[in-house]
């Protein structure tokens, strides 16, 4: 059985976090959650993820203190923004900081796995150190279609170390 791609998701809001953790889980990621960024940063020491969907509001640490704690910390880690209060500065100072993607809540869920789908990519390129199209050439295949499916057969390439 293939590993599963490791995700943090981490939104101060319960309910929005559990369910999207439930939801994410049903596609064959394994998902922790933490409704702060103390907590998430916790479950990042123990763990290495491959993606984390984060918050920017949050009470206590901040998103973007995570953020940056994260990308220090694993550098190949990519972090994409979902928030319900975004702003063009947030989006540039976050993307500055490491970011990969920005989402605005609420967001459809196949615009959110296109967005982890981009993410993974590019974790994938910074981890074996190519370019986008020399990875493609590699894979063989191109990342059309379904978003989950690409996802998949990223995780599976990686895997096998291309």
């Amino acid at each position: 059985m293939a590993k599963r791609i490791r995700l943090l998701v981490v939104d101060d809001e319960v309910k929005f976090v559990t369910n999207l953790a439930r939801r994410l889980s049903l596609r064959d990621f394994a998902v922790e959650s933490a409704t702060s960024g103390e907590e998430a940063l916790l479950k990042a020491r123990r763990q290495e993820f491959d993606l984390v969907l984060l918050d920017l509001r949050m009470p206590g640490l901040g998103g973007e203190e995570v953020l940056e704690i994260l990308k220090k910390d694993q550098p190949l880690t990519e972090v994409v923004i979902l928030t319900g209060h975004g702003s063009i500065e947030s989006a540039v100072s976050c993307t500055k900081a490491g970011s990969y993607g920005y989402l605005q809540k609420p967001c459809e869920l196949d615009e959110l796995l296109m967005a982890l789908r981009d993410a993974y990519e590019r974790r994938i390129q910074r981890k074996y150190q190519l370019g986008k199209t020399e990875l493609r050439e590699r894979l063989g295949f191109a990342l059309v279609g379904a978003p989950l499916q690409a996802l998949l057969r990223l995780r599976d390439a990686d895997e096998k170390g291309l």
